[in-house]
Order: C-alpha cells, then structure tokens, then sequence
C-alpha cells in the first residue's frame, strides 16, 4: 500500500502549503489549458441560492478566489481539511464571511446530522482516505436526498506515468496513489450515489523553465528516490527530451458529479 495512503504521512506531508503551492504553480504557469481546472471545476458545480454547502479537504482554499458570488450563494458554507496547517491557509485566504465556517474534520467521521447538506464537495483527496468506503458511507448519510456530490481527482496516464517513464533509470516507478482515480472513481462511487457522471478536463503542461519542472518533482513524494540525485542531472536529461524550446507533458484530471437517490 502506497504510504502517502498512512493519515500519519498525509497530515506531515500537508503540514504546510509549500508542497502544495509548488504543485500548483506548475499548473497555473505551464497548463496548456488557459480556463484553469479549478475555474473548470467551478463551472460544474450547480449550486442555487441558500443551498447549504460542505467542501472537505478544501487545502488552502485557493480553489475559492474568484468565486465569491457563488460562495455568498449559500446560506452557510463550511469548509474542511484533516490538517490544521492547511485550513489556517485557507482562512487566511478567503477571510472571514458570516455563511462561512472551518473545521477541520475526518471525511471518515462527518460530525453532522443525516441529511445535512445540499451539497457535498472533496476535491483530490478521496485517494487519501484509509476506509473509502467509511468515508462515503458517511458524505452519503450527511447529503440530502437529491443533493450532489463533487469529486475531482487525477487519471492513472497523467504526470508521473510520464516521470516513471523519463526518470525509469532513476528506479523510479509509477506507484502514485491509484486508490480513486477517473479510471476506477465511478465503481468506487456507484454503491452510495445515483447517476455517477465522469467529466474529463483536457489539458497539458507545455514546460518552458526546466527548473520549476525539477522542483515539481522533487516536491511528490513519490519521487523520494531522487533524494541523493543533483537536481543539474535530472534538468540536463529533461532538458534533452525538449523540442523547440517545450517539453509537452501528459496531464490527465476530471471529476464526478453524483446525485444521492432515495
């Protein structure tokens, strides 16, 4: 079982944003994508005036900026994370609204009533949860009936299929966390929710700067291996596999819209 998968590692990998933030910057900068996955993520999201909303693993709320409208939809918002470090980034990034509230919270152990929610959202992180099907188990008792849940996650072609393949004679391997994945996602989802539906977002990283791309990897755990690797060896083999002046690397990420029947 992939480490990262020990609440213990997650909770010390996620202590602080600056993994995070090196993870996101490479996106932001180099997406071939210009709508952005977070705004795409927004984009399918049905949420209507006084709907009462529960985000869990909401990081550092970066995700929110930009979107206050739909946020001062809701009649209360509460936003969530298992770590402290990252949910006092999030409330230092969206601030203080009187519908929105932090705390953090267990997806394995939702404190709150059946039927709770209108809508229920857990962006990249259902691959983290030790019991999966606790977790949902508990977003489907906390989601109204007919209410929605928002799942985003990563495909198994993506970034680091890619990086096991370029960095193979590093003995680095393709052992990224395959817990939820677009491939595996709806059967994982299709017990507790109705009408499971797959969205995929296209997208590559086409890579100008050799550098932010070395320290992406160096941030994934996964990539441990490198440890003991000068950063000036792993540039110089990236910087051959370019073509005029890009490395085009895969990226493969959607989401899952589900509704909760009766």
């Amino acid at each position: 079982m992939n480490t990262i998968n020990n609440q213990k590692n997650v909770k010390e990998q996620y202590a602080n944003a600056g993994n995070l933030n090196t993870r996101i910057s490479i996106h932001q900068k180099y997406s071939t994508n210009k709508m952005g996955f977070g705004n795409w993520i927004f984009s399918n999201y049905k949420i209507t005036e006084g709907m009462k909303v529960l985000e869990l693993g909401c990081g550092t709320g970066d995700m929110w900026k930009g979107h206050v409208d739909l946020m001062s939809k809701c009649s209360k918002i509460i936003l969530s994370d298992f770590s402290e470090g990252m949910l006092e980034n999030a409330k230092t990034n969206i601030g203080s609204n009187a519908n929105v509230e932090y705390q953090i919270i267990d997806i394995q152990d939702i404190p709150f009533e059946d039927e709770s929610f209108d809508v229920v959202i857990a962006n990249m992180m259902l691959y983290h949860v030790p019991d999966m099907k606790r977790g949902l188990s508990e977003v489907r008792r906390v989601l109204k009936t007919g209410g929605a849940f928002y799942c985003a996650t990563f495909g198994e072609h993506g970034i680091i299929e890619y990086l096991s393949k370029t960095l193979g004679a590093y003995g680095i391997e393709d052992n990224v966390n395959k817990n939820f994945t677009l491939q595996n996602g709806k059967e994982l989802l299709a017990p507790f929710f109705s009408n499971v539906q797959r969205l995929n977002y296209e997208d590559s990283l086409a890579v100008t700067d050799i550098d932010d791309l070395v320290e992406y990897i160096y941030s994934l755990s996964s990539m441990t291996t490198l440890s003991t690797v000068p950063k000036k060896e792993i540039h110089d083999l990236l910087t051959k596999q370019m073509v005029d002046g890009i490395l085009s690397v895969p990226k493969e990420y959607g989401m899952f819209c589900c509704r909760k029947g009766l």
